[in-house]
């Protein structure tokens, strides 16, 4: 991976030159188009994702509906978190909605760098925890507001 890319991730500002060269060699640097499936609802969670650049749209498919976009993940967010938390599969789909440039790291990787090295492990997965936060309450909004429109729907269409 070329150094300026993993350079621009704030995930991993302030590290020492000893955690760059322990994280760096783990991700790879890789370029999608814009509609591209990154990864579908139920597949098998392998990795997980930094959004370099673009916007990715994350969709999830609850048993009795159709799909709902729960959010927009745009520069320094993640998608993929399944993989990290050791999930078998993605619990929702993500989707290129622009080109993007993304970092990716296999699941199994990331968990075998936290264990081997605590301190480095520990400084990623706080930081990747306050991204899962910032991403659950941008969700938590989406709902509520599908939720309010569609019950002012039902009332107008009563």
């Amino acid at each position: 991976m070329t150094c300026n890319l993993f350079s621009q991730v704030i995930l991993f500002q302030d590290f020492t030159p000893e955690q760059v060269a322990l994280v760096e060699p783990l991700f790879t640097s890789i370029w999608i188009e814009t509609g591209t499936v990154i990864f579908e609802q139920g597949d098998p969670a392998e990795y997980l994702y930094l959004v370099v650049e673009g916007e990715v749209v994350v969709r999830f498919k609850p048993d009795d509906g159709p799909p709902l976009v729960v959010a927009h993940v745009r520069p320094e967010g993640v998608v993929g978190w399944s993989a990290a938390l050791r999930s078998t599969t993605y619990t929702s789909a993500a989707i290129s909605a622009t080109p993007c440039k993304m970092l990716r790291v296999l699941g199994v990787d990331l968990r075998a760098l936290c264990e081997e090295h605590p301190v480095t492990g520990t400084r990623i997965l706080e930081r990747l925890a306050t991204k899962l936060t910032e991403r659950l309450h941008s969700s938590q909004e989406s709902v509520v507001a599908m939720l309010e429109q569609g019950l002012h729907t039902s009332l107008n269409n009563s």
